[in-house]
């Protein structure tokens, strides 16, 4: 069967990034950038020092907050972490938008939260951005993944390797099959502080 050419209904070189404030000027987004791949990244820069950098550079971070090596971090002062949050090995937090991550929540390896997107049927391909909130008790376990514009809810889990393309009702399971699942009455969320 012959395959069929089908022409782009967007041109990127009229590209103009609408709408989107990155939120600090040139040199300080230069700066970060240095200090994330030259040191935040690196395993031998120590754990505790993680939350000390990002909150240098505006982001605010809760108490008793772990974050592995490898992880990054877009704009810091686009970042709001509760207390007692993980987040694991190369993690990626791509927060062209705030991400909010409650306290007592999870974020597993190699997980992406991504806020930003594009209009596809915007003529120059324009940014869809939105934001993204992890409520407390939330984990989005390795290799899931969280778009733009979605909230976690309380207790609920994006299952490794799911997409969480809509908002999560708390205490849901989202699993890579895309239908989210509820959790037994009798099986009680442990470890969330009401």
């Amino acid at each position: 069967m012959p395959q069929r050419t089908v022409r782009a209904t967007w041109s990127l070189r009229g590209f103009t990034g609408a709408g989107y404030d990155k939120g600090r000027p040139l040199l300080v987004q230069a700066a970060w950038f240095a200090v994330l791949h030259l040191v935040f990244v690196k395993w031998w820069f120590p754990a505790r020092w993680r939350p000390v950098l990002l909150r240098a550079f505006g982001a605010r971070i809760g108490e008793r907050v772990l974050i592995r090596h490898g992880v990054r971090v877009h704009w810091p002062w686009k970042l709001d972490v509760g207390d007692d949050v993980w987040i694991g090995e190369c993690a990626w937090i791509l927060n062209l938008e705030p991400v909010t991550i409650g306290s007592d929540c999870c974020v597993s390896q190699s997980a992406l939260l991504c806020t930003g997107s594009h209009l596809r049927h915007s003529a120059t391909f324009e940014f869809d951005n939105g934001p993204i909130r992890l409520q407390p008790g939330s984990w989005v376990a390795a290799r899931a993944v969280v778009l733009r514009g979605v909230t976690i809810g309380r207790g609920a889990v994006v299952g490794a390797g799911a997409v969480a393309h809509q908002d999560l009702a708390p205490g849901l399971v989202l699993t890579p099959g895309g239908t989210p699942r509820g959790t037994s009455p009798s099986e009680p969320l442990r470890g969330i502080r009401p």
